[in-house]
Parts: structure tokens; C-alpha cells; sequence
């Protein structure tokens, strides 16, 4: 279904609280075509895609001893403004339960204050819809499982930029999506644990303005009294202490999911895929960022999602040298054993708690 066939004034509370329409417009207009394909290269790019996605899931198990259960992994090869659309699907259907309680303290929303929000989610969803190479949807409806997004242009771009052999690139782009699907696939309890992690942040968002007040009060007086304010520090000034506990579990799940996928790509990629080490660099060099785009980058998080990339990487690295995957593995046997995040720029402070136990 194309986003213009998208009828996104569904009578939802989250369709009241957000204009849709408009952040699907500018996020298809922020985020334009991309590198141009032709038919035949956008032919070919879907075939190896089809192949190499399939081989991912049977490469990723046997390296990690995880295993999905249901449908197989399959690719969906799509433009920018059809990853814009997936996502503001995904994204109304999350704030649904946020958006009712919305609208119960506050009915009326005026038409001005839905379009401004859709169009700083529009905003948001169009800068990454140019970044992203694939993604894994956790939260896709039951019909979708096993579904992998790939954006095509993008995939195009780096390739042809950086001289990488195509089929070599997309099975190691493939290794690490398809990681992320085996990690939810292959941990039952993970899904639930992320989504009541989600659930409680968005419940416990201030809905009144004196609230709100007031954390910025007590914010501005931490920083005076010298609270880190860089790398996200601000951001949980402004939070309660419940949301810091909520956002701190999430950071330190998401390193390790981050770090994991790319350590698993990289290490099944060894011998597998040609040109291992200048892909890389081309994309440690295309995250890489100077001036209005870094100030963006950091404002939405973007140099976080980086960063989670590399601690993740070494925690996994660090941890698989000291007790092999089995030992890594302990991470998914139940939550208790997840890593916190002073236990992820610890290593052995994790191996010592769980493995002990």
C-alpha cells in the first residue's frame, strides 16, 4: 500500500492527538528519493536481498545458539517514503494508550497543535529515513512477523559511494537485522520486557503543567549544583526519578541488542563477505557528522544510538573473550540477568553477578 492509499484519519485517539497526514508528507518530502535505481537494479537488489536474508537467519542461529520459532525471516525492500509510512504506523499504534489519557485530561486539540506535532515527527522520521540501511520492527502487527525493512536508495547510495561489491554488502547488512529478529525470536520474554518498559515510560508522562514546571525547577537547580548536562544528562534532568530508572534500563537493553548485532555481523562476516574492513569504515565514516547536522544529530539522539553501537560492541567482544557465547548467552536466559548500564562499561561486574549466580 502506497502512503497516499493511507487513510490516516482513523477515528484513534492517537489520530486526534497527531496530524498524520501532515507528518507523512513532510517526512516523504524531507527525506526526497535518494539515489535514483532502475528497474533493473531495483530487481536486483530485491533478489539478493530475498537470498541473502534467508541465509542470515540460518548463519545468525548457528553462530548464537539462538533460534525463532514461526515465520522465516523475508525482506521488504522499500523507498524512504515508505519507511516513513511503516513507522508512523508503528508509531500510532504506540502512542494509542498515551493519546486516550491525552485527550480524557484535555479533549479539545486544536487542529494547529496536531499538525505541529506531526510535523516535528515528520521532521524526525524524514532526517533518519535517510540513514537507515535496515531495521527490524519489533512491534509489527502478528501478520507481519518476520518481516525486515531495507531501504533501497540508501543501500544504493553507500554502495556505489564506497565502491562495495553489492551482494557481499547487503548479506552483511542482512546479518545485522536479521540478529535482531533472532534475539526477539529466539528469547521469548523480550518483547513483553521492552514493551512494559515502553508502557511505564509512557505512563509515567506529565500530563500537568505544574508538574512539568516543577521538574524543570528541580532540574535547572542540579545543574547548578553541577550535574552532567552533556551526552543525554539533560534530558534526564528533565525526567522523575521513575523515568531516569525506566530510561537507564532502556539505554543498557539497547546497548547490548546494538552491540550484539554488530558483533554478530562482523564475526559471521569474517570469510563470508568480501571487503569486511572497508565496509566498516564507510560506515563508521558515513555516521560521521560536522555542524548543523551534528547539533541535529545530538538533539535527537542520534549520537546516542552510535554510541550504543560501539559500548554494546565492546561489552559482547569483552565478554565472549572471558566465556564464550554460552556465557554471553546468560543475558538472555531471564531479565534479572540483563545487563545494567554500569555493568555494560563493566564486563566483568556483569559476568561476575550472573555468572556466579
Amino acid at each position: 500500500m502506497k502512503a497516499a492509499e493511507v487513510d490516516w484519519s482513523m477515528g484513534s485517539a492517537a489520530a486526534r492527538l497527531v496530524d498524520w497526514g501532515t507528518a507523512a508528507d513532510v517526512g516523504r518530502r524531507l527525506g526526497g528519493p535518494g539515489s535514483s535505481l532502475t528497474a533493473v537494479d531495483r530487481a536486483r537488489v530485491r533478489e539478493d536481498l530475498a537470498g541473502a536474508v534467508p541465509r542470515a537467519e540460518a548463519l545468525v542461529s548457528e553462530f548464537t545458539g539462538l533460534h525463532v520459532e514461526g515465520f522465516r525471516s523475508r525482506a521488504w525492500v522499500m523507498s524512504r517514503g515508505e519507511w516513513v509510512r511503516a513507522n508512523l504506523l508503528g508509531l500510532q499504534r504506540l502512542l494509542e494508550p498515551l493519546a486516550q489519557r491525552m485527550l480524557a485530561a484535555h479533549p479539545s486539540r486544536s487542529d494547529i497543535r496536531r499538525k505541529a506535532l506531526g510535523a516535528q515527527i515528520g521532521l524526525l522520521l524524514g532526517y533518519m529515513s535517510k540513514k537507515v540501511l535496515g531495521q527490524y520492527d519489533v512491534f509489527l502487527p502478528p501478520d507481519d512477523e518476520g518481516l525486515i525493512y531495507f531501504v533501497g536508495p540508501n543501500l544504493a547510495e553507500v554502495q556505489r559511494r564506497y565502491g562495495l561489491p553489492a551482494r557481499d554488502f547487503h548479506l552483511w547488512v542482512a546479518l545485522h537485522e536479521v540478529t535482531h529478529r533472532v534475539q526477539f525470536g529466539g528469547t521469548p520474554w523480550l518483547l513483553g520486557y521492552l514493551s512494559r518498559q515502553v508502557n511505564a515510560y509512557l505512563d509515567s508522562a506529565q500530563l500537568d503543567t505544574k508538574q512539568l514546571v516543577e521538574q524543570l525547577k528541580r532540574a535547572t537547580a542540579e545543574i547548578r549544583r553541577g550535574a552532567d548536562w552533556r551526552g543525554g544528562g539533560a534530558l534526564l534532568l528533565l525526567m522523575t526519578p521513575e523515568q531516569r530508572q525506566l530510561f537507564r534500563r532502556m539505554q543498557a537493553m539497547m546497548s547490548l541488542l546494538e552491540g550484539h548485532a554488530t558483533f554478530v555481523m562482523n564475526r559471521v562476516g569474517a570469510g563470508r563477505v568480501h571487503d569486511l574492513d572497508r565496509m566498516r569504515r564507510a560506515l563508521k565514516e558515513r555516521r560521521r557528522a560536522g555542524g548543523i547536522e551534528r547539533t541535529f544529530q545530538r538533539a535527537i539522539g542520534f549520537e546516542s544510538k552510535v554510541r550504543q553501537y560501539d559500548i554494546g560492541e565492546r561489552f559482547v567482544s569483552a565478554v565472549v573473550e572471558r566465556s564464550g557465547i554460552d556465557g554471553l548467552n546468560l543475558a538472555w536466559a531471564s531479565e534479572v540477568n540483563l545487563p545494567t548500564l554500569e555493568e555494560v562499561v563493566d564486563p566483568d561486574r556483569w559476568l561476575a553477578r550472573v555468572a556466579g549466580s
